[in-house]
């Protein structure tokens, strides 16, 4: 199948840092770099005719969010998930990650438990660590050849006195879960319970597999009382993480008050007009190029999950529902994680994110970005089934 997406998009000495900063964090600058969660694909055409053409007006002054900023995240996440977002419910903020950082400072005191479910995204430990508050792990459960939550144990941890924030990843980084209804459902139902407020983070809430189930947006489930902060943004969903601009939903206004305090004292509110372009217009003109990207990254999968579990032994692919990372369970090769990142690195020399920056959960695996062209995913094996080979 030919496609756009087979095209090579040179990105060396652009300060991407999936590619410059290979030295730094390989010890080689000429890794297959599999790693860091961005695409090697160009951005939506409509995307860069509208950065192209803000890029042409010579005033890029202090900037304020139009009208059509929100009407266009509204009218996506309407027609994409069946989510009728209310405009004052929106704040923008610069990033997902900012965004967990304020949510524990708004919502939680120092020495307060925030639970996460490991293996998780490494800035989720951050964010609670980095603002002096308490990680409470609720890890996944590995479970016929997938993950699910271990909700009796959810339970528990917010019933502990100390909690008071759940971070959800949804879908989840690195295993590649949606979550179902009745999941969510009974997250919530947890959370009222014990009175903890949510933070879901469905950054990756487009990128779901089209032979898999739909992902189902928290905010839907909810009423306008519930403690519920979703974290969205269109930088995965059209490959623009540089732009740096997300949008928190927070139906209770007492909430929106208090992330509004938290960002208002870092002076972070303030709007870059690129981000505020490219976000714009990937909502509003994106959606056909979402659409062959998905069915792109399926063959990717299928690709990637069919090689490692018939070609390489020691090593088992999970095959995702959504996101476009791969967990790689490589607990077969007997290696321990030190050993692991310098197989990868210096014997096949492949880069990929080392399971253990996930937490200890992550401990002999290893997360594989399969968002590039097939011919660079086939290279990377290949030369991974060379090295095993060797050994």
């Amino acid at each position: 199948m030919s496609s756009k997406f087979d095209q090579p998009l040179p990105r060396e000495n652009t300060g991407a840092v999936k590619y410059d900063a290979r030295q730094a964090v390989f010890g080689r600058n000429d890794v297959i770099p599999l790693w860091v969660a961005d695409m090697d694909f160009a951005a939506p055409q409509p995307v860069v005719d509208a950065l192209t053409a803000r890029a042409r007006h010579p005033a890029y002054g202090y900037t304020l969010y139009p009208d059509s900023v929100y009407e266009a995240m509204i009218g996506w996440y309407a027609a994409r998930h069946g989510w009728r977002i209310e405009r004052e419910s929106i704040l923008l903020v610069p990033g997902v990650v900012p965004s967990l950082h304020a949510a524990a400072m708004a919502f939680s005191a120092p020495g307060d438990g925030i639970i996460i479910q490991p293996p998780v995204y490494p800035p989720f430990f951050n964010a609670i660590r980095k603002t002096g508050r308490q990680v409470i792990e609720n890890p996944l459960v590995e479970d016929r050849g997938g993950y699910r939550m271990d909700l009796e144990h959810l339970d528990a941890c917010a019933a502990r006195e100390d909690a008071r924030i759940l971070q959800l990843c949804s879908p989840h980084n690195p295993v590649g879960r949606v979550w179902n209804r009745e999941e969510l459902v009974a997250v919530l139902d947890i959370a009222r319970r014990h009175a903890l407020m949510v933070v879901s983070d469905e950054i990756h809430c487009d990128l779901v597999f089209p032979d898999k189930q739909p992902h189902q947006m928290l905010g839907r489930l909810v009423s306008d009382q519930d403690a519920l902060v979703t974290t969205v943004a269109p930088s995965k969903t059209f490959n623009l993480p540089g732009l740096g601009l997300s949008a928190l939903v927070v139906p209770n206004p007492e909430h929106r008050r208090a992330l509004k305090t938290v960002f208002d004292s870092m002076h972070m509110l303030q709007c870059n007009p690129f981000s505020m372009t490219g976000f714009e217009a990937g909502y509003r003109h994106g959606g056909p190029w979402l659409d062959e990207l998905l069915a792109y990254l399926q063959h990717n999968r299928d690709f990637v999950v069919q090689t490692v579990n018939s070609d390489l032994p020691g090593i088992r692919a999970f095959e995702p529902e959504g996101c476009y990372l791969v967990w790689l369970d490589c607990r077969g090769l007997g290696m321990s994680d030190r050993e692991l990142k310098a197989f990868f690195v210096h014997q096949a020399g492949v880069g990929m994110n080392p399971g253990i920056s996930f937490g200890q959960q992550g401990s002999g695996f290893m997360r594989l970005n399969l968002a590039c062209p097939r011919a660079i995913l086939e290279t990377a094996l290949e030369q991974i089934r060379q090295a095993l080979g060797r050994r």
